[in-house]
């Protein structure tokens, strides 16, 4: 593979302590985004103990200090308002992206079995080599998908649920 591929990994483990050692190491992956791990407890209910979004806050951050600057021409009230006002829309962006993120992980979530659990990766994956090679060292079975692809199967399944919220 030359080219950068954007990609999702979804790697189940029989242990949930090996998916959180796993995790670990896939934040370390090239091209890494974002990880997640999901566990499904022997009842049955789904608990996310990990995830990690590669410049979480930045989005925040940037448009409070930009909302600042520009606040500056109204004078130190002017600063205040322009700060909080930034940092408020970038939070807001921040919280949408999270949102997202976490309508797809319940999307793929269905399949896990009790007492499983899985990681899933976004990337930009250049070469397999060092993802497959997370898996195998940790005993996990990965499945890697096209990003576009996963995607699109979230924006599906919330077409889906507001379809049937809808109705109901």
């Amino acid at each position: 593979m030359s080219d950068d591929v954007h990609t999702m990994l979804f790697i189940t483990f029989a242990k949930p302590a090996t998916a959180l050692a796993a995790f670990a190491e896939a934040k370390e992956l090239p091209g890494a985004r974002q990880a997640a791990v999901l566990r499904r407890s022997a009842e049955g209910l789904l608990d996310t103990p990990e995830s990690w979004v590669r410049g979480a806050g930045t989005p925040t951050v940037a448009t409070g200090i930009l909302g600042g600057l520009i606040g500056l021409l109204g004078g130190p009230v002017g600063v205040l308002l322009g700060w909080t006002a930034g940092t408020v829309l970038g939070g807001a962006a921040e919280l949408r992206q999270f949102q997202d993120g976490a309508e797809g992980l319940l999307v793929y979530s269905r399949d896990l079995a009790e007492g499983h659990a899985m990681l899933i990766v976004e990337l930009h994956e250049r070469h397999h080599a060092p993802a497959d090679e997370l898996a195998e060292r940790h005993g996990g079975q990965l499945v890697r998908r096209p990003a576009e692809d996963v995607a699109a199967e979230v924006r599906a399944a919330e077409r889906a649920a507001d379809e049937a919220a809808r109705e109901n």
